[in-house]
């Protein structure tokens, strides 16, 4: 049975009091979920040390294609696992729209975290254009099949899918549970011709709130939430975790961190 899932993307927020103040508020994760928390790399470290001893584990929100090299500014998948990340978020939407990343650099990207012993986060979703045009499915299934058609089946093992509907993302919409529910059975379809459907990991990443992560969870093939604005709040994050224990994909209390 897949493990709940919560990631938390705290995108470019946060500084050290911060962290120190969130950590004294949140606690632990509950019994039956991974918790991850994709913090901006320069406070990484910090996020390690700060949680140390709770069941949380750590990613980052972007890594490079290569493992190093002239590239000012960027940072290796190597060098996240070095300084204590376990996951990556791949391909976010911020990431395609603001700083150009093709179907093909993220494919690249999610490879390049693979290799680092990473474990891939790979987002996928439509614009409103693209949904009210009829082709949020197209759209989504190209975005998979640009990593999928391309990585053997062993590269999928450990690797998650995110759907975030883009037109939900920092806008307060959130998908209804039904059409939640329907893109990521589509984005199972698809998993399942590379065999790893049962056991790929699927979460919801758009606007998830606290009074209505319940109801997205409950879905059959939600298995979490990559969650933004929301994690900012520890309260909040805590609430949304809560209610991913309380999911049929939390039945199991083993601790299967890392796997799927």
């Amino acid at each position: 049975m897949r493990r709940a899932l919560v990631v938390a993307n705290w995108k470019m927020h946060g500084d050290r009091r911060f962290i120190t103040s969130f950590a004294s508020q949140y606690g632990d994760a509950p019994v039956g979920v991974d918790v991850v928390i994709c913090p901006p790399l320069a406070y990484l470290a910090q996020c390690v040390a700060a949680f140390r001893g709770r069941r949380i584990r750590f990613g980052v929100q972007n890594v490079a294609t290569v493992p190093s090299g002239a590239l000012t500014g960027e940072h290796a998948a190597e060098m996240a696992r070095d300084l204590g990340a376990e996951y990556a978020i791949i391909g976010h939407s911020e990431r395609r729209s603001l700083f150009g990343e093709s179907d093909a650099i993220v494919a690249q990207k999610f490879q390049a975290a693979k290799r680092a012993g990473l474990n891939p986060i790979l987002c996928v979703g439509e614009t409103l254009q693209q949904r009210r045009s009829g082709r949020a499915h197209a759209t989504v299934h190209a975005q998979l099949a640009a990593v999928l058609d391309n990585a053997p089946a062993p590269a999928l093992e450990h690797a998650t899918i995110a759907y975030e509907p883009v037109w939900a993302i920092g806008t307060g919409a959130t998908a209804t549970p039904a059409v939640a529910q329907d893109m990521h059975a589509a984005i199972r379809e698809r998993l399942g011709r590379a065999g790893v459907a049962a056991r790929t990991r699927l979460l919801y990443g758009g606007s998830i709130k606290a009074d209505g992560a319940a109801a997205l969870f409950a879905a059959a093939d939600i298995d979490g939430g990559l969650v933004g604005g929301a994690s900012l709040d520890a309260t909040a994050f805590a609430a949304i975790c809560c209610a991913a224990a309380c999911a049929p994909c939390a039945a199991t209390t083993n601790d299967t961190t890392g796997t799927q």
